[in-house]
């Protein structure tokens, strides 16, 4: 499990996520779990769990993809505390963190998956890539408050 963000998103993996003791003691409040391949995590209650299965590659769900995405910015936004992970913790969650901290932070998806893999070993599938530039180019535009 490594920090992205000080103090406020995580990276990591299956094995990661199911580490209650070690999340919360992180101050970990919020796991967006991509894992399909993976049972449900069972975690204290305190810790809100987002669940998206999602595969390493094409075939996604465009609203399945989109929500992933879309929650982890919205918990980011909010300074919640959170872990996304996959089954290695080296495609799927570095793809959708990167996505999510370009609408957060006004980055392309690229720069922003630049940052999140500096250094770091990384598998992104090129599949699951397209797919994800397809949801940011058709993201919703933000409603203004009423």
């Amino acid at each position: 499990m490594r920090q992205i963000v000080p103090q406020l998103l995580w990276l990591g993996n299956a094995r990661d996520a199911r580490d209650a003791s070690r999340l919360l003691d992180s101050g970990i409040a919020a796991l967006v779990d991509l894992a399909v391949e993976e049972l449900p995590a069972r975690l204290p209650r305190e810790v809100a769990y987002c669940r998206f299965p999602l595969m390493d590659g094409a075939g996604n769900p465009p609203g399945l993809l989109g929500s992933a995405v879309f929650a982890t910015a919205c918990l980011v936004r909010q300074q919640v505390p959170t872990l996304v992970c996959c089954g290695s913790g080296m495609s799927r969650s570095p793809a959708v963190v990167a996505v999510a901290l370009a609408l957060v932070r006004g980055d392309t998806p690229e720069e922003s998956l630049r940052q999140v893999v500096a250094g770091c070993p990384h598998d992104v599938s090129p599949l699951l890539w397209s797919d994800l530039m397809t949801v940011y180019r058709q993201r919703p535009e933000p409603e203004l408050p009423i």
